[in-house]
C-alpha cells in the first residue's frame, strides 16, 4: 500500500538511536550556520529526553562545532518539568550539562521556563510560571503573540505526547494560549510546563526526534491521519517544514510504501 505523507513533511530513518542522535546534531549545526550566514540570529527551540539531550552532547563534540557563533543563537525551551531549579530531572539542566555549559552562549540569549519552589510550590505557581514565559515569547515578537522559531525540537512518547501536550488532555485542546501548564501528567513528574501546538506551529521547522519500538505504532497513526487529540505528536507541523527523524525500530510500523510530500 502506498501512503503519501502530509504535505512539507520529509522522513529520515537511522539505523539506531546513537545514529540517529549524531546525524540529528550535524543538521542543527548546519541549519544554524546557514541562518547566521542570512545575517538572522537563528531561534532554536530544545527539547529534554534520551534522543533530544544526546544530540546536545553530540553537538557539543562535533568538530564542526564551533562553526557557529554560539553569542548568536536564541534558545527556547517547548517544555519543562516543574521541578525545582536545581534537579537533575530539568530540561534545562541537562541541556546545560549536555551543551551548553561548554559553548559560549550569551546568557541574555538562553530562556529556560521557570522552575518550582524548593517544596515543590502549589498550581498557581505553575500557572504563573506558563503567563510568564507567555509575555517572554510575547516580547520577543515586539509584544504579542510569539516569535517565529527556525526549528522546534520535539520529542514523543509511547501513547503520541509531545512537547508536554498529552492525548485529550485540556492542553491539545488549546487554541488561543501559547503556553500552559500541564496538571495530572500520566508520567511523572506530574506538573509541567508547556508551548502549545499552536505555538509549535509557529515554528519554520519542526524536527520529531524518537527511537524505539515502543513509538512505532503512535509514528505510523501520526503520520498516516490519526487525529491530534490522539495523537498530539501529529499536531506538531512547521511552516516550511516538518521533519520526522526516526531510528529504525521508531519507523518500523510505517506502512510499506510510504513517501513523503513535497517539501
Amino acid at each position: 500500500m502506498r501512503v503519501t505523507l502530509p504535505e512539507k513533511t520529509q522522513i529520515a530513518v537511522h539505523p539506531d538511536q546513537a545514529s540517529l542522535a549524531g546525524a540529528t546534531a550535524a543538521r542543527l549545526i548546519t541549519v544554524i550556520v546557514d541562518v547566521q550566514a542570512s545575517g538572522r540570529v537563528p531561534r532554536i527551540v530544545l527539547t529534554g529526553g534520551g534522543v533530544g539531550i544526546a544530540l546536545l552532547r553530540d553537538v557539543a563534540s562535533s568538530p564542526a562545532r564551533d562553526a557557529v557563533d554560539w553569542s548568536r543563537v536564541d534558545l527556547y525551551w517547548g517544555d519543562e518539568r516543574f521541578v525545582p531549579a536545581g534537579d537533575a530531572e530539568r530540561n534545562e539542566k541537562q541541556a546545560r550539562e549536555a551543551l551548553l555549559d561548554h559553548v559560549g552562549v550569551d546568557p541574555a540569549r538562553v530562556h529556560p521556563m521557570g522552575a518550582a519552589p524548593d517544596d515543590g510550590g502549589e498550581p498557581a505557581h505553575a500557572e504563573t510560571a506558563a503567563a510568564d514565559y507567555a509575555r517572554l515569547l510575547a516580547s520577543e515578537n515586539g509584544g504579542d503573540g510569539i516569535p517565529e522559531f527556525d526549528v522546534t525540537l520535539v520529542g514523543m512518547g509511547e501513547e503520541g505526547h509531545t512537547l508536554s501536550v498529552f492525548p485529550d488532555s485540556p492542553a491539545v485542546h488549546e487554541q488561543a494560549a501559547t503556553v500552559v501548564a500541564v496538571f495530572d501528567c500520566p508520567k511523572p513528574p506530574p506538573t509541567r510546563i508547556s508551548l502549545t501546538l499552536a505555538a509549535a506551529r509557529r515554528s519554520r521547522e519542526v524536527w520529531v526526534v524518537a527511537a524505539g519500538a515502543g513509538k512505532a505504532p503512535a509514528v505510523a497513526g501520526a503520520l498516516t491521519g490519526t487525529p491530534e487529540t490522539e495523537l498530539p505528536v501529529g499536531g506538531a507541523r512547521g511552516t516550511e517544514l516538518t521533519r520526522w527523524l526516526l531510528d529504525e525500530a521508531a519507523a518500523s510500523a510505517l506502512p510499506e510504501g510510504t513517501v513523503a510530500g513535497p517539501a
